[in-house]
């Protein structure tokens, strides 16, 4: 089976929008997703400040993953980095090289830009993620804490 890998384009964004809810139901955050196809084809812009980027893979021009990043800043290394936000791939077609395929075009991205780092999230019980990033030599960072100011406790801190 041939894939190919593209930068997504704002046109993208519907087809990424769908990818990004079969991601949520995978990862059993589907009540929490509501991805807007016209926010991020504003952001994924190339004029967009903000932005951020992505790449389709393609099986016969239909999407079945994708990567989607946006840059990141080191204060201890003063220098860029990249956030890979997520990385996806419709179950159907995991296991043929596509998930290493989207990470291995980030990570160019990402060394093209002069970035020094490239991070990710996983969550704890993806076994499956988990193995292949070590796989990878990707180095879990145990001695952080991912913490998160949403909604009302946001609007909270915004108005004082």
């Amino acid at each position: 089976m041939s894939f190919r890998l593209r930068r997504a384009t704002p046109a993208d964004a519907p087809t990424l929008c769908s990818l990004i809810n079969e991601l949520a139901v995978y990862e059993k955050l589907a009540d929490e997703s509501a991805p807007d196809p016209e926010a991020l084809a504003t952001h994924l812009a190339p004029d967009a400040n903000p932005r951020c980027g992505a790449v389709l893979a393609e099986v016969d021009a239909t999407a079945v993953g994708f990567a989607l990043f946006y840059p990141t800043y080191s204060t201890f290394l003063t220098n860029w980095g990249v956030h890979l936000e997520d990385l996806f791939v419709q179950p159907d077609f995991r296991g043929r090289g596509i998930g290493f395929a989207l990470l291995e075009r980030v990570v160019h991205i990402a060394a093209d830009r002069g970035a020094e780092r490239v991070e990710w999230m996983v969550l704890d019980w993806n076994t499956l993620a988990l193995d292949f990033y070590d796989r990878l030599g990707a180095e879990p960072l145990d001695d952080w804490t991912t913490m998160r100011l949403s909604g009302k406790a946001l609007q909270r801190l915004a108005e004082r």
